[in-house]
Order: C-alpha cells, then sequence, then structure tokens
C-alpha cells in the first residue's frame, strides 16, 4: 500500500525527510527503483483487514448490550454497602421477618383545607385498590389520618424487582384515579424514592449517549475540519465501547461486579472519552509519519512508535488509580474500578489496534482535504512565531518564571473555596435533581405526621434482650414509638412500651406475639424526626451507642444506610487518595526515569484538583443552590482529575524527554509545548465535553461529578498543561530530570526557538 501524491517518482518510499524540509528530486535518482518493503504485500494488507473484521464483530455483538447492561444494574443504597456493614445485616435479617424482599411504599393523602367525608371514603377505597396493583406483597395497611385532619398515609409492601418501578408507577395512577378536587396523592418511601432514582437513570442508555456522541463528533469536526476522520475516530470510540459493555455485562450478570447507574454512566463517559484522546494522539503523530515516510506503512509504524509508550503509561496510570477503589469499603466505589479498568483497557487497544488500522486502510486520504504531503513541512514543529502555540511557548520561553507564579498563585486563590465545600452527604430524597413524586410526598408527610413514619429505624435484638433494648430506645431523645414485628393475629407489629409489649387492640382478634427468627426480634422505632435530617442521625448513632451494652443489638433502616453509607465513603476517601498518589508517582518514575519531575507533575495536579473542588463548591453554593455533596464526589473528583490530569502531563513530558534527548532540555521543552498543545488541547475540549454529557441524568451526584471533571479537566489542560508546568520545567532546566543522566545534559539553543530564526536550532 502506497501513497505519494507529493513525492518524487522513484523516491525511496521508508526515507525520512527531516522536520521543516522538503522532498527534492535532485535528492534521489530519477531511475532508481524503490525497495521494497520487508513485510510482504500480502501481510500488509491481510494484517488490517484482519484487526477491522475483528473489531467490526466485536462491535455487532457488543452493540445490543447497550441497551440491556441496565438489566444488571442495582440502584439499591444497601447493596452499595459491604456484607458485614450494620445496615447490611439487619436489612437481610428484615427479609426473612417479612418472608419477602418487598420495600414498603407510602402512600400519602392530602388536602390543605381538611379531609372532607368524601375525601376519606375515597381514601378508603383506595386503599384496597391499591392493594390489588401487580407487584404488590400481602400486608398493605388500612389508612391512618393525621391529628391536624388534612393527610392520611398508608403502607403499600412493594416487591423489590425489576418491575418495582411500575408498581410504583401504577400505585400513581391507580391513587390518583377519580381524585376529589383539593386532595392530592403522593407515593413515597423507600419504594417511591428507589423507582424516582430509577427513572431518572432511565435516560443513560439514551440520551446520554446521544449527547456524549454528538458532542464527540462536533469537536472532531471542528478540529480535523474533515469529513472522513472524524467518524473514523469516533468509530473506535463506540467499538471500544461496545466491548467493554460486553465483559461487564456478563461479569455483572456473574456476580462478580455490583452495577449501578452512577458506574453504569461513567463507563460511558469515560469509555468514548478515553478511547478519543487517545485516537486524537495517534491521528496527530499518524499525521507527522505522512509528511516524514512516503508510503503508509511505514507511516503507520512509525506512529506507533511514537504513540504507543505514552498511551500505555496514560492508560496504566489511570488503570492503576481506578484498581486502587479496589481497598474501599463502598461497593459502589469498589465496583468503579475494575468496570472503570476494562473501560480504558478497550479503549487504549482499540486505538492501539482499530484506528491504525482504518489509517492505514484511508491512507492520506482521511485527511482530506487538508491532506498531509510527503515531504511539507511540519507546522506544528515549524511555525516559527506564527500560530497561538508558538506565542504561548515564547511567552513561557521569554517569562518562565513571572509565567508559573502567576498561574500558581491564581489556583492557590481558587482553592479557598474548599471552606464552602459541604461532603458529608445528602438525604436519599435529594439524590434526583429535577421533579420528584417522592421528595414531595416526604415534605407533605413530614407536615403531617411524626417525621420519622416513612422510614422506621429497624433495631434487631436477641429475644431474650427485648424489653432491655426497648427501655434503651424509649428513653432516647427522638424516638416517637416503638413496634416489634408480630407473630399470629391480624397485625403485623405490636406496640412496646415500658410496661411490654402490648397487645392488638382489635378486639376478639386472636393473640399475638413477638416474632422470632433465629433467635432475634425486629423492633421499629418511629423517629420524631425527619429520616432523613441531621438529627435523625445523631439520634441513630445515639441509639447504636446506647445499645451497645445489649449483646447482639443491630441498628439499621434508611438513616442506619445513610451514616454507614457517608462514613465508609469517608474512609473510602481518606485511604484511597494517599495510594492513589503514591502508586502514580511510582510510575510516573518509572516513565521519565526521573523523581524530580514526576514529584513537580503531582503537586501541579494537586494544585490543579484543589482550585477545581473550591471553585465547584462556590458554583454548587451559590450558583446552582444545590443541597450538598456525597461524600464519595471528592474521592470520584479526584480519581478522574488526577490520573487524567497526569495523563495529558504524561502527552506532554514524554514529548519533552524526547525532543530534550536532542536538543537539550528548555529547547525541549518549548517544541515539546508546540508540538503536543493543539492535539492535548483538542483531547481536553474532548473529555470535559464527554463528562459535561453526565449532566443531562437528573442525578445530584453525577451533576456535580460532570461539573467538577469538565471544568476541572479544562482548568489542566489550558492552564496547567499549557502554561504552570511547561515554565515550570523551563524555569528548572535540566535538573528536572534528575536524577538521570538528562539532568546533566546542557546542549541548549543559542537562540530562541520562538523568534524569528525559529527552527534554525542545530
Amino acid at each position: 500500500m502506497t501513497d505519494s501524491p507529493s513525492a518524487p517518482h522513484g523516491s525511496d518510499p521508508s526515507r525520512k525527510i527531516p522536520h521543516g524540509a522538503s522532498a527534492r528530486p535532485a535528492d534521489v535518482s530519477a531511475n532508481a527503483p524503490a525497495p521494497r518493503s520487508r513485510v510482504p504485500r500480502w501481510l500488509r494488507i491481510l494484517l488490517p483487514a484482519l484487526l477491522i473484521v475483528a473489531w467490526v464483530g466485536i462491535g455487532g455483538f457488543g452493540g445490543p448490550y447497550f441497551g440491556r447492561i441496565s438489566e444488571v444494574a442495582d440502584n439499591d443504597q444497601t447493596s452499595y454497602l459491604p456484607a458485614s456493614s450494620p445496615s447490611t445485616r439487619v436489612a437481610d435479617l428484615q427479609e426473612k421477618f417479612t418472608e419477602s424482599n418487598a420495600l414498603p411504599a407510602v402512600v400519602v393523602f392530602v388536602n390543605d383545607g381538611g379531609l372532607t367525608g368524601a375525601d376519606r371514603s375515597f381514601i378508603e377505597d383506595r386503599a384496597g385498590a391499591l392493594a390489588e396493583v401487580p407487584g404488590v406483597a400481602e400486608g398493605t395497611s388500612p389508612p391512618q389520618f393525621s391529628e391536624d385532619g388534612k393527610a392520611a398515609e398508608l403502607f403499600v409492601p412493594v416487591q423489590d424487582t425489576d418491575e418495582l418501578s411500575t408498581a410504583v408507577d401504577e400505585l400513581r395512577s391507580t391513587g390518583g384515579e377519580g381524585i376529589p378536587e383539593g386532595l392530592a396523592v403522593y407515593v413515597t418511601g423507600p419504594a417511591g424514592q428507589l423507582a424516582d432514582i430509577s427513572e431518572a437513570f432511565g435516560g443513560i442508555d439514551t440520551s446520554l449517549l446521544l449527547v456524549a456522541v454528538i458532542a464527540v463528533l462536533v469537536i472532531l469536526v471542528v478540529v480535523y475540519r474533515s469529513p472522513l476522520l472524524p467518524f473514523l475516530v469516533l468509530l473506535t470510540s463506540i467499538f471500544a465501547l461496545s466491548a467493554a459493555i460486553l465483559v461487564v455485562y456478563n461479569l455483572a450478570r456473574a456476580g462478580v461486579v455490583t452495577l449501578n447507574g452512577q458506574v453504569q454512566g461513567i463507563l460511558f463517559i469515560l469509555g468514548i472519552g478515553a478511547a478519543t484522546d487517545y485516537s486524537l494522539l495517534y491521528v496527530a503523530r499518524y499525521r507527522e509519519a505522512l509528511r516524514d515516510h512516503q508510503d503508509r506503512w511505514g507511516a503507520t509504524w512509525a506512529a506507533l512508535g511514537g504513540t504507543f509508550e505514552p498511551v500505555l503509561a496514560s492508560a496504566g496510570t489511570v488503570v492503576a488509580g481506578l484498581l486502587c477503589l479496589l481497598l474501599s469499603d463502598l461497593n459502589s466505589n469498589k465496583a468503579l474500578g475494575p468496570v472503570a479498568a476494562i473501560g480504558i483497557g478497550f479503549a487504549f487497544l482499540a486505538a492501539m489496534t482499530l484506528l491504525p488500522a482504518l489509517l492505514l486502510v484511508a491512507g492520506r486520504a482521511a485527511f482530506w482535504p487538508r491532506r498531509p504531503m510527503f515531504g511539507s513541512a511540519h507546522p506544528e514543529q515549524d511555525g516559527g512565531g506564527r500560530g497561538f502555540w508558538p506565542r504561548v511557548a515564547r511567552t513561557v520561553e521569554f517569562h518562565p518564571r513571572r509565567t508559573w507564579l502567576i498561574c500558581a498563585g491564581v489556583l492557590l486563590a481558587a482553592c479557598f473555596g474548599l471552606t464552602q465545600l459541604r461532603a458529608e452527604g445528602v438525604p436519599q430524597s435529594d439524590f434526583v435533581t429535577g421533579q420528584s413524586d417522592a421528595r414531595e410526598g416526604q415534605q407533605v408527610l413530614s407536615e403531617h405526621f411524626p417525621s420519622g413514619s416513612g422510614a422506621p429505624v429497624l433495631i434487631a435484638v436477641p429475644e431474650g434482650e427485648l424489653q432491655r433494648a426497648a427501655d434503651t430506645v424509649l428513653g432516647a431523645s427522638g424516638v416517637d414509638s416503638l413496634t416489634v414485628a408480630a407473630s399470629g393475629g391480624p397485625s403485623g407489629q405490636l406496640p412496646v412500651t415500658r410496661d411490654g409489649v402490648q397487645q392488638s387492640p382489635i378486639p376478639g382478634a386472636p393473640p399475638a406475639s413477638p416474632k422470632v427468627v433465629d433467635g432475634v426480634v425486629l423492633l421499629e422505632a418511629t423517629l420524631s424526626e425527619d429520616a432523613e435530617s441531621d438529627a435523625a442521625e445523631q439520634t441513630v448513632r445515639d441509639l447504636r451507642a446506647d445499645l451497645s451494652s445489649v449483646p447482639g443489638a443491630l441498628v439499621g433502616g434508611t438513616t442506619a444506610t445513610t451514616i454507614d453509607t457517608n462514613d465508609a465513603a469517608i474512609h473510602d476517601r481518606n485511604l484511597i487518595i494517599p495510594v492513589v498518589l503514591l502508586v502514580i508517582w511510582i510510575l510516573l518514575m518509572l516513565l521519565l526515569r526521573s523523581i524530580l519531575a514526576p514529584a513537580l507533575l503531582i503537586a501541579t495536579v494537586m494544585l490543579s484538583f484543589f482550585a477545581t473542588l473550591g471553585i465547584s463548591a462556590l458554583v454548587f453554593d451559590y450558583v446552582l443552590d444545590y443541597p450538598g455533596a456525597d461524600p464519595a464526589v471528592p474521592l470520584y473528583g479526584f480519581i478522574f482529575l488526577v490520573a487524567l490530569g497526569v495523563d495529558y502531563n504524561i502527552f506532554l513530558m514524554t514529548r519533552v524527554r524526547e525532543e530534550s534527548l536532542h536538543h537539550g532540555t528548555r529547547a525541549g521543552v518549548i517544541r515539546g509545548l508546540m508540538i503536543t498543545g493543539g492535539v492535548i488541547t483538542s483531547a481536553g475540549i474532548v473529555l470535559a465535553a464527554t463528562f459535561a454529557a453526565l449532566g443531562v441524568i437528573p442525578i445530584l451526584f453525577l451533576a456535580q461529578i460532570a461539573f467538577i471533571v469538565s471544568f476541572g479537566v479544562l482548568l489542566d489542560t489550558l492552564v496547567v498543561r499549557s502554561l504552570l508546568v511547561p515554565a515550570l520545567s523551563y524555569d528548572i532546566g535540566p535538573p528536572i530530570w534528575w536524577p538521570s543522566k538528562l539532568a546533566r545534559f546542557r546542549r541548549e539553543p543559542d537562540v530562541p526557538l520562538t523568534g524569528p530564526k525559529a527552527g534554525s536550532v542545530p
């Protein structure tokens, strides 16, 4: 395969043209035959064909799983916790007591003007209809009317299956059918909240991917100004994601990983963004190689030779950082590590196999109408003082210390916003940023009933410790009432007082007694405060402390699950961040053969990360008015910003080191900045756009991650990698490579690289 639109007839197809030079007919004999490649022609045709066919097969087989991966996702918050946590152990016990996996839905009827007789009749009639809704388990409670006479509530157990959202939608439809004027109905409680969260995640398979793909396509068209090349790059990204989804789906189905909507969304975005970034780097090298090599085969191997090491180092750094999440206590964090690592792995494979094969087939035509001609100048390297990146390089070259001091000062000032960051957790009802019937219903419930009635605290204690535990719970502030799961009789719960367990108040009813499972009884404490409030969390913490003297006592429920989740997230954050920093530092030392350069790179990326969190905290508090943030938000932001920020510095510094070996460190910094400036900036914009697409999913966690990562990537790409790192490296000079031999290499240019004599460096 050869195409030589600008090469003289009979020239050597493997001959390299020096940067900035052109192919001259006088350099070669017009009659000299071109030497043949050592690789047989049939292999040069067969190898790319096999790669393309293999990836098309993977894409065709894995593509249908885009719409099926949600089938193996679990968005129940309890499933995020390890099996050893008290909340998880109580949840497992609760299933044995109810003999089902049902979640309670709380149906609330309210009339602000007071319930009329017609309202009460309608509510009692609806109670029977709600119990008959498909997906509702036995045990629907009769309506309970509020003391102010304005509201009624009833508890409906909904089977926790894939059809939970459908059952909740039917409850809402049935509850509102023929409703009298002035009466409103809401479905809240754990089942209602989970249904709203699942519905919010429903756009991941469609709208999220569509927005991300369109954003990437538009950016690629603007960057390349070619009708074909953007589609080849995007096709590479989509096939990489198809392969990752196929593997992740089967792992989740086999129970190897725990998948939820958050992890699923991040996999989609990271797969497309990373594959596109790696592809951009390869395309830039391939375009360079086409100017130096007459034939496509030689250009392909030259591009792979210049791309493979930095892309492998980049992917390896991100994968290593992600796999550190396996140290997490939270299953959701632990699942993100291998799932996202799989996405990065296939992004690397596709960019290093499929895209080179596609471009080998397309050749220079892929860049039409701006095809790189054999022997033409390299504008990225020999542009003199013209163009944006030579001007940036001139600023770094002439004012290095002033440049990095100003950048560092601005970033340090932004870090002060960290004082406004509230990452202690948010109520589950605030997970959905859009309209939520469950959130509105919870507010109504809190106004007319004891705030904790929809989500009681569950307390499992040995049968012999029932009364002792009951006395302790009833003596705690913030507890409104206490019941125990019953066995026999018409009631599922029996009241518990300091005088003991009370019998069912229904006259003539058969006797009932506390239900005992494996020697354990289950108490339900209704709190006087909203189950998702800070006051409720403090009450549960106090209960756990007070019940520590009762052997075998466990405290669970909605509030306890939130506490355990937040505590585990904080533990993960404090453990994993230092481990990731250490792992990345070691990898960078191996890559750059230096100790000082990796330390400076990590310091600049961390400065960028803290500045991003500071700006984000101000935006969340004073612009978007968010109620706070999950404790895992800073950890996720750190993993992506530090790993991806180091990515761009790897792309820059590996090229700087390559140039420094020939031209000296300071010249290498300037050349590396000019050569990589455009491609790395394009990669950063692509990644920022793909992560911004997460904002279309109305989930608070994803909206915050979308802003943090998008803003942070742009800050890192446009400020840290473009100005701070080059200026600091230039100011330090050769010692930045200490202790390698390159630190003692002092070859420097006699003239400025970005001045009028640019390109004359020996």
